[in-house]
């Protein structure tokens, strides 16, 4: 019998496969150049002032504590006068053109830079529009704004860049000082395009995240449209593609926050900020909403609640802590990498021109590594001024080299997993979503499952045979709310080998591993880390979660967590096979008759699949002299204020016949009858003779 503490991992994976509709996009291309570092360094007196005309013997830099030589040396002082707006009927110089008298000081010792020195001397700003987070008001007021920052604000040293994102990212302008080429690229932008994804996203505390498409996964786009990756992850390419230029770079990210989901994935947070100051650039956020009153109810733009709530401040109280999360983000993104948020200020033009006053004059520094090896270790940056001179500097502190994976050992392979869990900059090579459940099990233990899921077009296959193969790695670790590890932890690993028949699939399949724990209540912090060891691309998934205490007295029926899916799978219905077996598949809720319910995470759903739910309740009231309950359960499906669906009521009153005062509630609901759209689903549950009750929402989206 394990203890009330203790972890017990339930190790039997399953790497099932699943049919979906994916969109796919083209694979990006990121070329590095030799093993050429180069670093930014912005140096001030104690004053905060910057101090210029230093040399190159004035800096000594360390890479692991070892002394690097000094192969480039660039210093940049940017001009900060705005320049005069042509007269109607010229011409503006483009920016490849040699600079005049208007040109920044510079001085440059040694070879010339990565990127053939087009943009040295320049001040490189990007103004990113994320559609999808803006709604068309505030999509038209950011787009306002960069117009006024163009016409009246920029100045000869600023070289601008135009990108959008709505469900992909795309370079409208690259980097020009033609105020033409930038007012077109702006004009472009289609006002209301990717807005419906603002609603779609806001998923507020759900407690998990993704689909199952036509199987049990939607495409690549439902993977991630509940939770805040997909913004993240756009910011990151934005950040690497950014990185192939060594000068300091402000991407002036318009937005109207980043709303909160639940389960969040820290690691993507971590990673787009990692990315970021490796590529030398610091993130502006604008929040296009401006100066906003919160008005009690909500305002037209949203259908008006009910409930006492709204008169006893409670619903105002959440209107305001979603608004504050939604920012939250926003200032992580800024402080994290060197920038600055701009708030709660209808002049958005301002948010571009803080960025522009903060890039004034900085050195760049760059240098050979003495270090060849391809481990894809983290290698740390120190630089060091001459004593004499009193400054404080700021720079990246580190980067990790680049990895041959096929020449690695096993010794390699593990030392490599260890470090990247340990190290506080995650990876997101490979993408992931996970999804964390609770159930009791006993008065004071609780089993949780954990579901991961890889997308199958981002996996590389090799052939064996007639079959392509592949595996991986899994490596987690569990840490509670005082930040102590728990003593056991993930460590597993798969084989895969498809037939020609599932090879031909694969773009729109999904692999899934799961595993699970026994915990008491309490918080509880997961690190997790995947590896496909085909090419070494690894990701991480980092989140919180709480398992309440069912058993604390309260006037409401206890519940488990809710999983909401659309595919019951045979356990022999694995392609893969774990190096640890699962021995106590009874454990698990979701495992009946040899049939295991897939969780969903981004709960989009088609119309030709039907919708499964299963719950639990907890020591319902019994008949008197019998060991019967009576509980009455129904789903409903919500479209606003109107009612789309309601189940009949469903009479519970078996309880599980090896579990104490547990009763299972399931639901399995058709779901071709429902128009598309988007619903707020809902379980109510209601005890008769207890007279309590207990009910859980979700967000779900159903095409067609």
């Amino acid at each position: 019998m394990l203890t009330a503490r203790s972890i017990h991992l339930l190790a039997r994976a399953t790497a099932l496969f699943t049919i979906a509709t994916m969109a796919q996009e083209p694979d990006l291309v990121f070329k590095s150049n030799s093993n050429l570092v180069i670093v930014d360094v912005f140096v001030k007196d104690k004053s905060g002032k910057e101090i210029a005309d230093l040399k190159k013997e004035d800096f000594t830099v360390l890479e692991d504590g070892k002394p690097q030589k000094i192969a480039v040396f660039d210093y940049q002082h940017l001009g900060s006068e705005p320049a005069a707006v042509p007269p109607t009927g010229t011409t503006a110089v483009p920016a490849t053109v040699a600079v005049t008298s208007a040109a920044p000081e510079r001085l440059s010792v040694g070879p010339a830079l990565p990127g053939g020195g087009r943009y040295q001397g320049h001040r490189l700003l990007v103004l990113l529009f994320d559609l999808s987070s803006m709604q068309p008001a505030e999509q038209l007021r950011a787009t306002e704004s960069a117009r006024k920052f163009l016409a009246a604000q920029m100045t000869p040293a600023d070289l601008v860049s135009v990108m959008i994102f709505s469900n992909e990212l795309k370079t409208v302008q690259d980097f020009t000082s033609d105020r033409d080429l930038l007012n077109e690229a702006i004009h472009k932008i289609a006002i209301g395009e990717g807005s419906d994804l603002n609603v779609t996203g806001d998923t507020g505390d759900s407690t998990s995240g993704e689909d199952s498409g036509a199987a049990f996964v939607a495409d690549e786009t439902e993977f991630n449209i509940f939770n805040t990756d997909m913004k993240l992850s756009a910011l990151e390419t934005a950040a690497k593609t950014l990185g192939a230029l060594p000068e300091k770079k402000a991407v002036v990210y318009f937005s109207s926050g980043i709303n909160k989901t639940g389960v969040e994935n820290q690691s993507q947070l971590r990673s787009t900020v990692n990315a970021a100051v490796r590529a030398n650039v610091s993130f502006y956020p604008v929040d296009a909403r401006g100066l906003t009153t919160i008005i009690p109810g909500g305002d037209a733009s949203h259908a008006s609640q009910r409930g006492a709530g709204l008169f006893s401040g409670a619903a105002q109280s959440s209107q305001r802590n979603s608004f504050n999360d939604s920012q939250e983000t926003l200032v992580s993104l800024a402080s994290d990498t060197g920038g600055k948020a701009f708030l709660d200020n209808n002049n958005l033009a301002q948010g571009i021109v803080q960025a522009q006053k903060d890039i004034q004059s900085y050195y760049i520094l760059g240098y050979y590594s003495t270090n060849a090896a391809t481990d894809g270790r983290y290698r740390r940056i120190q630089i060091k001024m001459s004593p004499k001179l009193q400054a404080k500097v700021d720079y990246r502190q580190g980067y990790y080299a680049a990895k041959e994976f096929g020449k690695f050992t096993e010794s390699d392979k593990e030392s490599q997993l260890q470090q990247a869990l340990m190290l506080g900059d995650p990876l997101t090579e490979l993408p992931l979503a996970l999804e964390v459940n609770y159930f009791r099990l006993g008065r004071g233990s609780y089993f949780v499952p954990i579901a991961v899921k890889i997308p199958g077009s981002a996996i590389a296959l090799g052939k064996k045979g007639a079959n392509e193969v592949t595996d991986f790695d899994f490596i987690g670790e569990l840490r509670d709310s005082k930040g102590l590890l728990l003593p056991e932890g993930v460590r597993d690993g798969i084989s895969v080998k498809l037939d020609a028949d599932n090879i031909a699939k694969l773009q729109t399949r999904n692999f899934e591993y799961d595993t699970g724990f026994t915990l008491p209540s309490g918080e509880y912090h997961l690190k997790f880390l995947a590896r496909e060891n085909r090419t070494g691309k690894m990701g991480t998934f980092e989140t919180t979660f709480t398992i309440p205490d069912l058993n604390a007295k309260s006037g409401y029926l206890p519940v488990s967590s809710v999983v909401w899916s659309n595919q019951r799978e045979a356990l022999q219905a694995a392609v893969g096979s774990a190096t640890k077996q699962k021995k106590a598949d009874a454990a698990n809720p979701l495992v009946e008759n040899d049939q295991k319910l897939i969780p969903s995470v981004t709960r989009v759903f088609r119309k030709d699949q039907s919708l499964y739910v299963y719950m639990e309740a907890y020591d319902p009231t019994l008949q008197p002299n019998e060991k019967r309950a009576s509980l009455v359960a129904s789903l409903s499906f919500m479209r606003g204020k109107t009612k789309m669906f309601e189940t009949a009521p469903e009479h519970l009153n078996e309880l599980a016949p090896k579990r104490n005062g547990t009763l299972p509630i399931q639901f399995q609901v058709p779901l071709a009858k429902l128009p598309p759209g988007h619903y707020t689903a809902q379980v109510s549950v209601v005890d008769q003779l207890g007279r309590r009750f207990a009910f859980a929402r979700a967000q779900m989206v159903l095409l067609p």
